[in-house]
């Protein structure tokens, strides 16, 4: 085979992590059996910064999951927006990077249309983690 008909392929993956050294670690270290590698464009980022720039950028997501030994039960189903960002306790990092919260992201610039969708039950599953279904809207 020569040069001309061998095709190299180099495999990315990204990830949305931006502080977990040891997850990071452990997908490099997965990928690069399968000859892949990671990709990690939001790592060791400003989370203030990174959610306002989110929001400004058009994006719209919605609380699925919260830790009440971390946030208020009732931010469960609530849209990711600046008043949001009020409400936080201190304490929460704004973009729940340590288990705050979970979302679901519906809409935004990389979007061909937003999902269509809206807020169901509110349920609190466990003891400790409340729940918003997400439904087709």
């Amino acid at each position: 085979m020569d040069a001309a008909q061998r095709t190299i392929v180099f495999v990315k993956v990204a990830f949305g992590d931006l502080f977990l050294a040891d997850l990071r670690r452990y997908r490099d270290e997965r990928l690069a059996q399968a000859g892949m590698s990671g990709l990690y464009p939001l790592w060791m980022r400003d989370t203030d910064e990174l959610i306002r720039t989110f929001i400004g950028l058009g994006f719209k997501a919605i609380l699925a999951c919260v830790d009440t030994q971390a946030i208020d039960a009732s931010f469960a189903g609530r849209e990711i927006d600046p008043a949001l960002l009020d409400d936080l306790p201190h304490s929460a990092d704004p973009c729940g990077k340590n288990g705050e919260y979970h979302s679901f992201v519906y809409a935004g610039p990389i979007f061909r249309q937003a999902i269509a969708c809206k807020t169901g039950e509110r349920v609190m599953r466990t003891p400790r983690f409340n729940f918003c279904d997400i439904v087709p809207g």
